[in-house]
């Protein structure tokens, strides 16, 4: 049976939305990455800036997510992520997140799966784990622990 061993928590800064609208998929918006900071047992650094998160608002309620970022370990060393999954929760919930609120992540499903890609032998064992994460929106930024599944 698998189980969960911590790899990391981090705090990622976010911009204003950048608003693409209704499309066939649902309604797309862009939301910046500013920045953050992560630590776990094994690894800790920066978010650099530049990533974002492609978001669509599905026409069931539910928002999928897709963030691609870069990591940049204490020791200079940097991680490519790409981070998909999906939150959804009770119509009132999700239209206080969107009104900027803060509201508590029990009222509320947020849950991603992380891929790693690096280029450091040392940081080699992050390619070929399998990660998921859970995560809180905040009004300015979102709490997500990582943890590798063993």
């Amino acid at each position: 049976m698998p189980t969960l061993r911590l790899l990391y928590t981090s705090i990622v800064e976010l911009g204003d939305p950048l608003v693409i609208g209704n499309t066939p998929a649902g309604f797309r918006r862009v939301i910046p990455i500013l920045g953050g900071r992560f630590s776990g047992p094994r690894i800790h650094g920066q978010i650099l800036q530049g990533g974002a998160d492609w978001q669509i608002a599905r026409y069931d309620g539910s928002l999928q997510v897709k963030a691609r970022y870069t990591l940049k370990t204490e020791d200079g060393y940097m991680i490519d992520v790409i981070n998909r999954g999906i939150r959804h929760g009770p119509l009132e919930v999700i239209e206080r997140l969107i009104a900027g609120e803060e509201v508590s992540p029990d009222q509320y499903y947020f849950r991603t799966t992380p891929v790693f890609e690096a280029g450091e032998p040392s940081l080699a064992w992050l390619n070929t784990i399998v990660a998921v994460a859970s995560g809180e929106r905040h009004p300015d930024h979102v709490v997500m622990t990582v943890y590798e599944v063993l």
